[in-house]
């Protein structure tokens, strides 16, 4: 009952704003971006923060207008950026921490942009590349790892701010194509094709990127760095070919495919092989 309602809801949203595409096309425009941009969970509560996370140095930083959110388990001078995707906040990684801690390693996590305790309501790739650059710039990780939009976003940041700092990326679950992106987004709320050159047209306007040119194949085929890409077969948010394109455009990555963990990818398995792609050796359990 609660999936339909919710089905309902989405495509009253996208019947309304088809209407005012024929009347207010900016109007329809900046509506469609506000759906797509602002997410609807993944915020916390300074009060109520898990477990995983009161455990972690925390640190507000600011990067002009915005603020957000780092958490630090200090270690030794290896450091490991972690960046989660769309919806989420830095505790999803805590099944992954477990591993990581067991090197010794220092680990950085921060919070996206309208996630977490990070400051604002809209969620876009190149903000949220801005403050990994922040992050880049004052630690210095070697080691990259995003998970779904948090992938794609390393992908966008390795290539658009090329360093050597970054020797080697985990990217988990990641899309792929912006364009596909849109047009789940377009079919999940029944949107004109009106509305969909519109939104289009609002990514060239605001951020200067042609959505068809916005691939994460794209920007791996840039990328130096060693990386390690995971993709579930039974991925039902993130298809399975998108990481496939990815893995086929990156010149020194290995692509792992699992099968029955879905988007999440929280296995012990795949934990240990990424543990053994940092830093080639077994995890001492």
């Amino acid at each position: 009952m609660q999936k339909l309602l919710t089905n309902i809801v989405k495509r009253a949203v996208g019947f309304y704003i088809n209407a005012v595409s024929h009347v207010y096309p900016a109007t329809a425009a900046k509506l469609a971006y506000k759906f797509f941009s602002e997410p609807r969970e993944g915020k916390l509560a300074k009060d109520r923060l898990p477990d995983v996370l009161q455990s972690a140095d925390a640190e507000i930083l600011t990067h002009g207008e915005f603020i957000f959110q780092m958490y630090t388990w200090k270690g030794n001078d290896t450091k490991i950026l972690l960046v989660h995707g769309w919806e989420s906040n830095t505790s999803r990684w805590e099944q992954l921490l477990t591993y990581l801690k067991k090197s010794g390693s220092t680990i950085i996590a921060i919070d996206a942009p309208a996630h977490g305790l990070s400051s604002g309501t809209e969620f876009n790739i190149p903000r949220y590349a801005e403050f990994i650059h922040v992050i880049i710039g004052r630690h210095k990780p070697q080691v990259l790892i995003g998970h779904s939009l948090g992938g794609a976003t390393a992908l966008y940041y390795q290539s658009h701010y090329p360093n050597d700092v970054v020797e080697k990326m985990v990217i988990l679950g990641a899309p792929c194509d912006l364009d596909t992106i849109l047009n789940n987004y377009k079919n999940m709320l029944g949107l004109n094709n009106k509305v969909f050159s519109l939104l289009q047209n609002h990514f060239l306007k605001h951020f200067r990127i042609s959505t068809k040119d916005f691939s994460g194949s794209l920007f791996a085929s840039k990328i130096k760095a060693k990386g390690l890409l995971a993709h579930d077969i039974d991925d039902d948010v993130v298809a399975f070919t998108e990481g496939k394109k990815i893995a086929g455009a990156w010149p020194d990555a290995e692509f792992v495919v699992t099968k029955g963990l879905g988007h999440s990818l929280h296995d012990d398995k795949l934990y240990k092989k990424i543990y053994s792609f940092i830093f080639g050796k077994e995890a001492a359990l």
